[in-house]
């Protein structure tokens, strides 16, 4: 299955492609029968995850993202406070340095609204659209977008309050974002209103930092609220349509990518675990590799959780053609 089709029916919510043992290649059925006879023990496997959770590094994609993040939203609220013109707008739209940048799922819902495209709002997706692409997958979503941080926090919050039984984990049909994405859209070219945006918390939260808070939080405090007790993570798996959009872009033959090698791996699922989209590493299950080494389609959000969280290296960021990034 190539890389497209397979990134394709994962945002549109297809069940996450298995292959029957004649599709797998020998290569990976030989690697699959050497780990039964060398299996190792349950005491070997947490001595192996002991060492890596104590291990220096072990949020270091993490850290990073948080601060790449951080610092991203607050070079709007600097530059506005300040008055410098840095960069000006919000994440939805902006000008940087003058140049004007324009969040692909914003725009179309701009588009459709209005149903006329400006110069400015073309060129702004163009060059949005290139950075993403060459980024790949879902980046926007966790290396920017400021309401994965806040729902990152509170999906903690979530596992403590569940694991004491004072929390539900209610699971919907990932199909349902697809279906979201569709409404959205149809709603702004039915009304000329960009229905989405106004309860959009990426951009509520955005402007918000900028401009200053409004009532408006309520709404994103009650999402909070019912991803903390309701469903884990709901907003994003479930609703925004942002993810599906810079999905499709990154389904495009991105050059960096996280990739998954069979070699090494434990299969102990450490990484699903830490996964907001735990679909997109079904390949990390024994007898799912279809190859050695197998990129991650782009319904992943590129965090990173998983390659921090692999004790054996098994998933790693990858530039394509050029090797691993450190």
């Amino acid at each position: 299955m190539s890389y497209f089709i397979g990134s394709l029916r994962q945002l549109i919510g297809a069940r996450p492609f298995k292959p029957a043992p004649h599709q797998i290649p020998v290569e990976v059925r030989n690697i699959y029968a050497e780990k039964r006879k060398e299996k190792l023990t349950e005491e070997a496997l947490r001595a192996v995850e002991h060492k890596h959770e104590h291990s220096p590094g072990r949020h270091k994609w993490r850290n990073r993202r948080w601060a790449t993040l951080i610092l991203v939203n607050l070079l709007f609220a600097i530059s506005y406070h300040l008055d410098v013109q840095l960069v000006e707008g919000a994440l939805t739209a902006s000008r940087v340095l003058g140049f004007h940048l324009a969040d692909l799922n914003s725009a179309l819902q701009v588009m459709l609204a209005y149903k006329h495209v400006v110069l400015n709002l073309l060129i702004g997706t163009t060059t949005v659209f290139v950075l993403w692409w060459l980024l790949g997958g879902r980046t926007f979503c966790s290396w920017v977008c400021p309401y994965h941080l806040i729902a990152e926090w509170a999906e903690s919050l979530h596992l403590k309050l569940a694991a004491r039984g004072w929390a539900r984990d209610f699971q919907f049909h990932r199909g349902v974002r697809a279906v979201f994405f569709v409404i959205f859209a149809l709603l702004a070219l039915v009304t000329g209103y960009t229905v989405f945006e106004t309860i959009s918390p990426t951009g509520i939260l955005s402007r918000a930092l900028i401009y200053g808070p409004g009532l408006v939080l309520l709404w994103v405090l009650a999402l909070l609220a019912f991803e903390v007790f309701v469903s884990r993570r709901a907003w994003c798996r479930y609703v925004c349509p942002i993810g599906i959009t810079y999905g499709l872009v990154g389904s495009l033959g991105a050059p960096i990518r996280v990739q998954y090698n069979v070699r090494g791996c434990h299969h102990e699922g450490d990484c699903r675990k830490v996964c907001l989209v735990p679909h997109a590493l079904d390949v990390t299950i024994r007898g799912r590799a279809q190859a050695v080494d197998t990129d991650i389609a782009a319904d992943c959000t590129r965090c990173g959780l998983c390659v921090d969280v692999c004790p054996t290296s098994s998933l790693n960021f990858k530039i394509k053609g050029l090797g691993g990034l450190v």
